[in-house]
């Protein structure tokens, strides 16, 4: 069974041995940049944290199999067969040392995708039966939704014509709707589980008027965080089928950094094609709203100190780190910036569906220091998050470390800003946040 495994996972490592992946294994300088670039490392410096020591581990396969000297003197270059325990090892490390937030990446002067090693390793590990459970059992459980939406439709529209009276009771206004895969719509709003994903964005579309209806799927797309292309393909095909089949101009998904990374980016690159309709994330949508002034805020209705933390796969991976701050600017009293930043900010330690692990809940929350720290010296009350991962952990971390702090979504902060009556947003029931999205 041991060698079963180790084969199994050999042959994913070839399967994905391309062009990128060679690069990033070859081009390695060793120097050590990585190292203050890493939340781990920062949080905890010590061997197994640095980002190039992780990827040297997939190295050392590497050159046991492509490597000519490492093929008949491995000593001479550390190659090194695989075998159940280092197979083991190289997961854990995968797994809950590395977010693949690619902040090394980008701070790499050789440029190397230390994350896209980590995520070959996960595949490996997945292929071999080594994945967390839970992950495999979320990413399962999507697929299976997909193949037999009969299951839950029916129970999903019941849900959303209760949450219908919530909208209508919550912008004041008889006439909202929330609509279900509505053909010839002009976008299709791919949510969350739960409420608190749906409400708020469906009165910002009230409000402008927004020509959408809502996907019967949610977003997120643990296939992903398995390293398991054929698993996440075929979570995203659900929303790509659905939304050709209603003709949809756009797609918006939710604030969820990891769902708009897959989505958007990595499924038309797993597809081959150039897809018939827009795919963007909401952030995006709610800035140009903004920015056309077609919502009516009132940024003293969020007076207390607020500040934003970036997304690793909203601002690295999707370049949306400048639409978040126009929103927040129109929205705001009191904006502050955490430092650093944007495309150069911490990882909240959640990511990569750490948040999903119970099993890493303290290595979770250590990893998660620096970000806690960044949080403190703001000052801030609110800290506003574009992501559901981000927010879980963030409100990990603001128990953990006493951070007194407030965690929210962007939609929240626009809605308050929207100062809709008083009488009628608290006559609606606050939304419940599910333990994994």
């Amino acid at each position: 069974m041991a060698d079963k495994a180790v084969a199994t996972a050999l042959e994913v490592l070839e399967k994905q041995l391309n062009r990128p992946l060679a690069t990033a294994i070859e081009v390695c300088a060793r120097c050590g940049i990585c190292a203050e670039t890493c939340h781990y490392y920062v949080s905890e410096p010590k061997l197994e944290h640095v980002p190039a020591y992780r990827a040297e581990q997939l190295r050392k396969v590497y050159r046991s199999k492509h490597d000519f000297i490492g093929r008949f003197f491995p000593q001479w270059v550390s190659a090194q067969e695989l075998d159940e325990n280092m197979l083991e090892r190289m997961a854990e490390m995968a797994f809950s040392q590395c977010t693949l937030c690619r902040r090394c990446t980008f701070n790499c002067p050789m440029g190397v995708d230390t994350p896209l090693m980590m995520r070959v390793i996960r595949g490996m590990a997945t292929a071999a039966g080594k994945a967390p459970e839970i992950l495999e059992m979320l990413a399962d459980a999507a697929i299976e939704k997909g193949r037999d939406p009969s299951m839950f439709k029916g129970l999903f529209l019941e849900q959303i014509a209760e949450m219908e009276k919530e909208l209508q009771a919550m912008v004041g206004d008889s006439s909202a709707r929330i609509t279900v895969e509505r053909p010839g719509a002009r976008v299709l709003y791919v949510a969350l589980a739960g409420a608190h994903t749906i409400l708020p964005p469906a009165a910002i579309f009230h409000a402008v008027q927004e020509d959408w209806t809502l996907s019967i799927y949610e977003a997120a797309n643990y296939g992903v965080f398995l390293g398991d292309t054929a698993r996440a393909k075929e979570i995203a095909k659900r929303i790509i089928d659905e939304a050709k089949q209603l003709k949809v101009q756009e797609v918006i998904v939710a604030e969820c950094g990891h769902a708009c990374a897959s989505l958007v980016w990595d499924s038309p690159t797993w597809f081959g094609e150039t897809f018939p309709f827009r795919m963007r994330s909401i952030v995006e949508l709610f800035a140009e709203y903004v920015e056309q002034g077609r919502l009516k805020l009132d940024p003293s209705a969020n007076p207390e100190p607020i500040t934003y933390h970036d997304s690793c796969n909203l601002a690295r991976t999707s370049g949306i780190y400048r639409e978040p701050r126009t929103i927040l600017k129109a929205v705001a009293q009191n904006f502050r910036e955490m430092t650093p930043n944007g495309l150069e900010n911490y990882c909240c330690g959640g990511g990569g569906g750490l948040v999903a692990l119970p099993e890493y809940d303290e290595r979770r929350m250590a990893a998660g220091r620096p970000k806690a720290e960044q949080i403190r010296r703001t000052g801030a009350k609110i800290v506003a998050a574009a992501c559901e991962n981000c927010r879980l952990q963030l409100g990990d971390l603001n128990n953990h470390y006493e951070l007194n702090v407030e965690v929210t979504a962007l939609a929240d902060l626009i809605v308050k800003a929207m100062r809709l009556p008083k009488r009628q947003v608290e006559t609606a029931p606050k939304a419940t946040v599910p333990a994994v999205s």
